[in-house]
């Protein structure tokens, strides 16, 4: 399930991104803090006003994973843009603990249904380092398209690190929902992460 963020939520997220520094600090944006101190219950008052005002503006729409009814992870669907463009970019992070139970795809197919169908988006874009494998497999079990590979593309875990970007628009689908697509989706080759 995916809903927003609640201010409650902090003790729960804090304890998992403590948990879980070794799994996600590679693929987390470069930061001058510890990762102790900006995962903290106290941290999250600020983080979660930020994520709700970026909500109420419309250019993010910040959603929790759960799973069994508890907090699991987090997505993010932001750099939402209208007009003639109508796309946005997707992030996500699971809880070691539950990953590789198909909870990120599924999630990740909620999040695109909803942008294609509520939000009224064309695309749906998700940059994925090369070497992250978990995360590459989220979008091969999806079948979302391999659509560039950008050098030196964001400052993550203190370096600019290249990533790959995977897209898919509403007309691929074919007025299917991207979770009955999951569903039915025959096994997806592995891609080519280098250029």
């Amino acid at each position: 399930m995916l809903r927003p963020p609640r201010l409650r939520d902090a003790r729960s997220w804090s304890e998992i991104r403590l948990r879980n520094e070794q799994w996600l600090k590679p693929w987390e944006p470069t930061a001058g803090d510890s990762w102790a101190e900006r995962n903290s219950v106290s941290a999250w008052a600020s983080l979660n006003s930020a994520l709700r005002t970026s909500g109420r503006r419309g250019t993010m729409l910040p959603f929790m994973v759960l799973y069994g009814g508890r907090l699991v992870g987090q997505l993010n669907v932001s750099n939402v843009v209208h007009g003639a463009l109508r796309s946005c970019t997707v992030g996500y992070w699971i809880d070691d603990a539950v990953a590789g139970r198909g909870i990120t795809p599924t999630a990740l197919a909620v999040a695109i249904d909803h942008c294609f169908g509520v939000v009224g988006l064309h695309r749906v874009e998700v940059d994925i380092r090369p070497e992250n494998t978990p995360s590459l497999r989220v979008v091969q079990k999806l079948g979302l398209r391999r659509e560039g590979f950008y050098q030196r593309f964001l400052d993550i875990d203190g370096e600019w690190r290249d990533h790959v970007a995977f897209a898919v628009t509403v007309e691929e689908l074919g007025g299917r929902s991207m979770v009955s697509r999951l569903a039915n989706l025959p096994p997806q080759p592995t891609w080519r992460t280098r250029t």
